[in-house]
């Protein structure tokens, strides 16, 4: 049995651990505005700066699932902290674009291990999964959301590198306290669900396991091109406010969707998780082809709807991921979602950057977008039926 105080704790810090994992990138994006200006590049060469290390946070999560599987799930997260702050610090005392993509590389990496370790670890600890993976998302969109008050606020009082000097100082000190609670035991490795649930047949998990890997695939890039995408959009149909409304404009976004996760995860905690699945992806449609054309306070709107049901998916597809894959082998499934997630629909960042050069704007981006929604939509549909109370609803 888990003891509490520590499955407590798993959650306090899986919580905080997806806050930072999606913090970064979005100051980045920001500080993308007044990068051309410091390193003598086009926008659209600065965004190539942090491909690399959005391809190894997604390509690396595999082997950062089966250490946490095969090593310990408690020492990974410990590497996480510490070793994201580190690289966080060194992008901010970066020199030039070489040394710049270095640090940002080595973001991805240690970024990499939250995903595949601390959901799987925060799925373990919990009783109500929906419900704490819906909490979870919470704080992975208060990251961006605070990326925009942080980077905007930082970048104006003291300049773009401590945008990322101070919130990696502040992960940093969170990896110490960590540790410190590891050795003093009020946190402790555990190997077991808290709360089990029945075994997927092998033929509903192999059918679940392709279908999933369509969906995460199309999901996670609208994801992927969606957050680079809007502090451009904002800046430039938001009238002559600059850097200030990309940044609030990306905060409330952000914050508001983010919202949405305890709804989302109570929802599949209590009815079909396949269901809202589909229902959140075929929502998106109608919304990403208006975000395609949107301007002034109906971006905002707009903006913050389609965000809001792309995330409101992410606990009924933990959910799902969760109940088909063995326990065991819980983290290198995790791993193995976020290599289409964040890894290869990291090539998201690029297609905004080619898309944009070649069009001129993001019409044609957002028309693809939505056909990928569809997508989710229609694949979801070949989900293996629900068992148990779900299929009743």
């Amino acid at each position: 049995m888990i003891p509490r105080r520590s499955a407590q704790a798993s959650l306090a810090f899986s919580c905080a651990g997806h806050a930072y994992a999606h913090i970064f990138e979005p100051i980045f994006f920001i500080a993308a505005l007044v990068l051309p200006g410091e390193l003598g590049l086009s926008y659209e060469e600065v965004l190539t700066l942090i491909v690399a290390g959005k391809l190894l946070y997604g390509l690396l999560a595999p082997l950062a699932g089966w250490l946490g599987d095969r090593w310990s799930t408690v020492g990974m997260m410990a590497v996480y902290f510490l070793g994201l702050g580190a690289a966080a610090m060194g992008v901010g005392l970066a020199q030039g674009p070489w040394s710049l993509t270095a640090a940002l590389t080595l973001m991805g990496l240690f970024g990499s291990i939250y995903h595949p370790v601390g959901i799987a670890w925060l799925v373990r600890n919990a009783e109500d999964k929906g419900k704490a993976i819906g909490l979870n998302g919470v704080f992975g969109g208060i990251g961006p959301a605070l990326a925009g008050l942080v980077a905007g606020g930082l970048i104006a009082a003291s300049g773009w590198r401590a945008a990322f000097v101070v919130p990696g100082a502040v992960v940093f000190a969170t990896g110490l306290l960590f540790v410190a609670m590891v050795l003093r035991g009020g946190v402790v490795e555990t190997r077991i669900d808290r709360k089990p649930e029945p075994a997927a047949s092998k033929g509903d998990a192999v059918r679940a396991g392709l279908v999933l890997s369509a969906t995460m695939l199309c999901a996670g890039l609208i994801y992927q091109a969606t957050q680079p995408a809007l502090p451009k959009m904002f800046a430039e149909r938001m009238g002559d406010t600059g850097l200030w409304m990309a940044a609030g404009g990306v905060t409330l976004v952000y914050l508001l969707a983010g919202l949405t996760q305890i709804l989302a995860g109570h929802l599949a905690d209590r009815l079909s998780p396949r269901r809202v699945y589909i229902a959140v992806a075929l929502i998106q449609v109608p919304l990403l082809l208006a975000l395609a054309h949107a301007s002034g306070l109906g971006l905002v709107v707009v903006a913050i709807l389609a965000v809001s049901f792309n995330m409101a998916a992410i606990p009924a597809e933990n959910i799902l991921l969760s109940r088909y894959a063995p326990a065991k082998w819980r983290g290198t499934a995790f791993g193995l979602k976020f290599v289409l997630s964040f890894g290869i629909s990291g090539l998201g960042v690029p297609l905004v950057s080619v898309m944009r050069a070649a069009t001129g704007g993001f019409e044609a981006l957002f028309m693809l977008l939505a056909a990928a929604a569809a997508l989710v939509a229609l694949a979801a549909w070949q989900l293996p039926p629900e068992r148990g109370p779900a299929a009743a609803e």
